[in-house]
Order: structure tokens, then sequence, then C-alpha cells
């Protein structure tokens, strides 16, 4: 969700225990081309020319495409948990991190080359929740709630596992709706306006909590 994700190459396999240039070579071509047409319309006889490799030592890599997409999505979790982090380290307080995020959403779903959500778009691609992708994508998706529930919980707000989800829902959102067209200052301004009301909703909640 951060400007980073659509940068192609940049994405590495967060769960590999041991890289290489040509593996970084397969993973950049793969990066590169899943995210600007789709998982399924890329052929691995089409990354193996991209990258430059022979069969045998593309599945060597990757026995399996399957294995390569797992690769791709968790090295895009990689990048953007890493920009996430960057970002609340930066900004020093929680409030200041998640408007930083939603400035960060609108920009980069408003950038030339953009076309949505990696992992909503490959979620999108694999219906089967037990599929590795959806399970990686998953896991993903998991620890960004974490993390805004860390923020939350910075700022006092009990229920945060639902304002979390609404956060989230609000990040879905202005991904597709920058996709389609407003320009970033527009976004950046509905979407910090409906993130402050969700933030006001709960702290007027919380507020409103009787301790036993």
């Amino acid at each position: 969700m951060t400007p980073m994700t659509q940068t192609a190459g940049r994405a590495r396999d967060a769960g590999a225990t041991q890289s290489s240039p040509v593996r970084e070579r397969i993973l950049a071509a793969a990066n590169e081309y899943f995210y600007a047409e789709g998982i399924r319309a890329i052929s691995a006889d089409r990354l193996i020319a991209a990258a430059g490799v022979s069969k045998v030592t593309f599945y060597r890599h990757f026995p399996s495409k399957d294995d390569l997409v797992v690769a791709y999505l968790e090295g895009r979790a990689a990048v953007e948990r890493h920009a996430l982090e960057q970002l609340r380290a930066q900004a020093g307080h929680a409030g200041a991190t998640l408007l930083a995020i939603a400035r960060a959403i609108a920009d980069m779903s408003c950038s030339p080359g953009f076309r949505g959500c990696p992992f909503i778009n490959a979620a999108a691609e694999f219906a089967d929740p037990a599929h590795p992708a959806r399970k990686a994508i998953a896991t993903h998706r998991a620890w960004f709630a974490t993390f805004l529930k860390d923020l939350l919980g910075e700022m006092g707000i009990h229920d945060r596992d639902a304002v979390a989800d609404q956060l989230i829902i609000l990040r879905d959102g202005a991904m597709v709706t920058g996709y389609l067209g407003p320009d970033p200052a527009a976004l950046t301004d509905r979407l910090i306006k409906a993130g402050r009301a969700v933030l006001n909703a709960a702290r007027a909640n919380t507020a409103g909590d009787v301790s036993p």
C-alpha cells in the first residue's frame, strides 16, 4: 500500500533462506509482469525468457509456478512492511503515522503505472482460500491489521479490532478509487477526512465506555 510496492523488481522473497543473483532476476521478472498483466496471464516460459535463464535453472529455484507466486507475494509484503515501519519511525507518534499512511496511499493510487493493490489483485485470481497464494495474502493482511491495532492502542482506542477493520476497508477502497481516476489531492483529502471520522467515532465510543 506504499509507493514502493508498485516498483518493479524490488520485491524480495522474505521466506527464502538463501538468495542468488539468478533467483533475484527471476523474482524481478515476476514482480514486473505479474503486477502489470496479472499472474495467470503470465506463463513460466515468458518469465524464463524475461529473466534470461534456462528452464532447468528456473525450476531449480522455483519447482512450480505456485512457488514463484508465493515468493512474489512474500517479497511484496516484505517491502511494504519495511515501508510502513519506516513511516512509523519517521512520524514519531501514532496519529502522524496514520496520516502519513493515508497520504502515501493516495499518492501511490493515483501514480502512473499503478494498477491496484497487488494482494487484492492476486486474491481475485485465486478463488480457493486454501491456495498457497491466498495464505500468503492472508498472512500479510493479518500483519497489517496488527500494525494498525498497535497504533490504535497507542492512541488509547479500545475497540481496536473493529476500528482496524474499518481503516483497512478505507485503504482498500482508496486504492480502487485512485486507480479509477481522482487526482491525488482530492483522494488524499477524502481519505484523511474518512479516516478522521472513523477515529473520532472510536474516540467517542472509548470515552463513553464505563469501567467496572
